[in-house]
């Protein structure tokens, strides 16, 4: 194979997953094989659903390296899973299921077939079971990474949250310069290694216009020096910015990434801004780890009415890659 396989671990079974993966495959062709770790039973169960017509090809382990594989059919690891309908309510009865999953991909990606790994949505609310903030920190402790980031991408501004999945009233006591040093120091990499380019980065405040409130003052204490002492090690850094009008066109035209204290003070200008235009990688891995932009989307099961682009610009992103 040129290219090196894409895996892709379905994850929830009742999501839209199945649907903008077949999506996918109709709307644009793909030079990367592209092997689907889910079960056989639900595959055929959605595809009659959403009346798709397209051919499977059973695989196992073995046949990732040996096989000359292709996408003319879709290239299947089976995860036994069963259900009756081809869609149910979210539960934690498809826990056991995605972990087999996730183990199958890891085993995969362990023994350096591929570095390509694309997750479905997945519920955090049943599967991570309050033991992990996302599925960005349940994938670094199976990969035992110390240091990495959240980067929501897209070609013309991406975002990076210092924090992620957790209470707003915790992010205060989370920030410090150490963290805002790994996060700076893995997104410079990431757009080396990818683009060969240093990245413009711009860091926003913690609280309302930088600005102090009482004797919380995070702004000057902690953002401010740590994106100083970043500035003098050559990295460019700059901030830190009032969130509010950090994402004014004049603003956000002048940097590649943006880093935010929390998850929503970012997370919500880019999918304003992009919408589905956007994907969620994983910085620090000893792989690339990409996942579409939106969670399992239960409302919208069975219409044959979700949005592929996310998923589409995440295997288009990997597709580059030999």
């Amino acid at each position: 194979m040129a290219y090196k396989p894409i895996i892709v671990v379905a994850g929830e079974p009742n999501s839209i997953f199945l649907e903008i993966f077949f999506k996918s495959l109709k709307i644009k062709k793909f030079k990367s094989p592209i092997i689907l770790i889910a079960s056989l039973n639900l595959v055929k169960l959605q595809m009659k659903n959403l009346n798709i017509k397209k051919k499977i090809r059973n695989i196992n382990f073995l046949d990732i390296k040996n096989s000359n594989l292709n996408n003319k059919k879709i290239n299947l690891i089976n995860i036994n899973f069963y259900q009756k309908k081809p869609f149910d309510k979210i539960s934690s009865k498809s826990n056991d299921y995605i972990k087999m999953s996730f183990d199958m991909a890891l085993k995969i990606l362990k023994n350096k077939f591929t570095n390509k790994f694309i997750n479905g949505p997945i519920s955090k609310k049943f599967f991570l079971e309050k033991k992990y903030l996302g599925i960005t920190e349940y994938l670094a402790y199976r990969t035992k990474t110390k240091k990495f980031a959240m980067l929501i991408y897209n070609e013309n501004l991406s975002v990076c949250p210092l924090t992620t999945h957790m209470p707003i009233k915790k992010v205060s006591k989370k920030i410090n310069k150490k963290l805002i040093n790994e996060k700076v120091k893995l997104i410079n990499s990431f757009f080396q290694k990818h683009f060969k380019l240093k990245p413009k980065i711009a860091i926003t405040g913690l609280n309302p216009h930088c600005e102090s409130i009482g004797n919380i003052n995070e702004d000057e204490k902690i953002i401010k020096p740590a994106i100083k002492s970043l500035a003098k090690s050559n990295f460019n850094v700059s901030g830190p910015f009032a969130a509010d009008t950090i994402f004014l066109k004049k603003n956000r035209e002048k940097y590649n990434v943006i880093i935010g204290m929390y998850h929503d003070q970012v997370l919500t200008p880019i999918k304003t801004l992009f919408e589905y235009d956007a994907i969620n990688i994983t910085l620090g891995l000893p792989f690339i780890r990409i996942s579409p932009d939106h969670g399992p989307n239960d409302k919208m099961l069975g219409k044959n009415k979700s949005n592929p682009l996310s998923l589409i610009k995440a295997l288009t992103f990997l597709d580059t890659k030999k």
